[in-house]
């Protein structure tokens, strides 16, 4: 996010669990088998919410990276395949749950051509993916006090959209 781009407003955790309540009562064997789920939105400004929503609900967008220590500094366990998420807008309204169908840690080095293509953003190369990661980590990495490596440890999430079921894969 630069200086003159919004913040996007918090997730609702409150419409969240209402919005998992109406999914819970269509998916009863997904709820029993991972309860749980967070309330999240994407990047680190109203724009990149916004922008990075629609990738997944209109686009390609089927994978996720983030450090692994910002689950660590937001005291959040890190995602395991069968979690669901909640991604809100930029207003922090709920629109899609997500459910997690793969997960591996690993470096910045570590991405490959196919994870960059599921990330579904820019232009999908491996290329791009990582000159607009190391970009976005430099700078959430200086908001929060920490300096960003190509060392730190990444979350690499693929997923697919779950609820609304007209937007389900």
């Amino acid at each position: 996010m630069t200086p003159h781009e919004p913040a996007a407003a918090p997730p609702d955790a409150l419409a969240g669990a209402a919005f998992w309540a109406e999914y819970a009562d269509t998916h009863i064997d997904a709820v029993r088998v991972c309860p749980e789920y967070t309330v999240e939105q994407f990047g680190d400004s109203a724009r990149l919410a916004d922008e990075l929503l629609r990738e997944v609900t209109h686009g390609a967008k089927r994978a996720t990276s983030e450090l692994a220590a910002v689950f660590a500094a937001n005291g959040e366990q890190l995602p395991r395949i069968g979690s669901h998420w909640i991604a809100c807008d930029s207003t922090g309204v709920p629109i899609i749950i997500m459910r997690s169908t793969e997960f591996r840690l690993g470096t910045f080095n570590s991405a490959d051509e196919s994870f960059a293509w599921d990330e579904g953003e820019d232009d999908r190369s491996l290329t791009s993916w990582k000159s607009q990661h190391a970009k976005y980590w430099t700078r959430t990495c200086a908001a929060r006090g920490a300096i960003w490596s190509e060392d730190d440890e990444i979350v690499f999430e693929r997923f697919r959209v779950v609820w609304p079921l007209d937007l389900a894969d």
